[in-house]
């Protein structure tokens, strides 16, 4: 009898120990590790528009779910190391936004799921087999920003119907394939680009603006979502005092002073985001998840800015656009 009170008790407890060992497995935490183009180490829209998605999926920071989020700084040598950071943490899944970052990340890790929000087409870039069955461990969305080129310089000069000559601002950490895009659109457009490179951190705008005016540039595009997205207020007075109409491939510049965007809406695309880490975490293998493209674009036109040009907007571009800043 005593025997069989033991084994009872000892059965008993193994089943307990093990019940409690699953449900302390079933409570684990899924981590998502985040890494951020942006050049300074605050968490920003990009990342806000991220929580937010995950929030309306009923994911709570610190209850259901972990972000570990890192930043470049605007150093892209450093790219590599946080990369390896992250995956060193076992992250459960990558969101990643710049190339640098998906490339260095391709690289390190064939296995940890990765969803990208980029500005590139991915087939072409070397990220995924296709869009419709990506393959690997690599999924997302892309935003067709290069597309787009070739549009904004056509609305450039219908508000500026004698442009001739565009200087195209890029980071030195991005590369030059983001400027390609501009070059055919410009030459049927009878566009001279001019390529100015500034670097970050600290940018030298006044050297930039100063190359703009040698060069005879009578407006200005930026090549880059993420561009000196730290000094945006900055340039933007300094697009206005050099009297250089800007273009710009996000709408933070046109809210900050800049005259003209279009792309994508970038923060509907990270809410977006957040429904590929649902999926994911809930099962789904990244090799199956489709790479979504935007269905809509936006025009916005900061009247405020093209009054201190002096510029008259035609109304049918007006009508056109999706917001209008007075």
């Amino acid at each position: 009898m005593t025997k069989i009170i033991l084994t009872w008790l000892l059965t008993t407890s193994l089943l307990t120990i093990a019940s409690a060992a699953k449900a302390q497995q079933a409570k684990k935490i899924p981590r998502i590790g985040y890494l951020s183009g942006r050049s300074d180490s605050t968490p920003g829209p990009s990342a806000d528009a991220l929580r937010q998605g995950l929030r309306d999926l009923g994911y709570i920071e610190g209850k259901n779910i972990l972000l570990e989020l890192r930043y470049v700084e605007g150093k892209s040598e450093r790219t590599p190391t946080l990369v390896a950071e992250l995956v060193q943490l076992r992250v459960d899944l990558l969101v990643l936004e710049t190339q640098p970052t998906i490339r260095a990340a391709k690289q390190a890790t064939k296995t940890i799921p990765i969803v990208m929000v980029t500005t590139q087409d991915p087939v072409a870039a070397g990220y995924i087999d296709s869009l419709a069955r990506p393959g690997g461990n690599i999924t997302g969305l892309t935003r067709l920003t290069r597309e787009l080129s070739g549009k904004r310089l056509e609305l450039l000069k219908e508000v500026l119907p004698g442009l001739s000559r565009v200087a195209a601002l890029l980071n030195v950490g991005q590369t030059e394939n983001d400027f390609k895009p501009y070059e055919a659109p410009a030459r049927a457009l009878k566009i001279q680009l001019q390529l100015i490179k500034v670097r970050e951190p600290n940018p030298d705008f006044d050297a930039a603006f100063q190359a703009a005016a040698k060069g005879r540039a009578s407006a200005l595009i930026t090549v880059s979502g993420s561009l000196f997205n730290r000094h945006i207020k900055r340039f933007t007075e300094l697009a206005i005092k050099n009297r250089l109409p800007s273009m710009h491939e996000v709408i933070f510049y046109v809210e900050a002073g800049g005259l003209m965007s279009y792309s994508a809406n970038e923060l509907e695309s990270y809410r977006r985001a957040a429904t590929y880490v649902d999926k994911i975490l809930k099962g789904a293998k990244p090799a199956d998840l489709p790479v979504a493209q935007p269905t809509r674009f936006e025009l916005v036109i900061n009247l405020k800015t093209a009054k201190a040009f002096g510029l008259v907007v035609p109304q049918s571009l007006i009508v056109r656009a999706d917001e209008v800043i007075q």
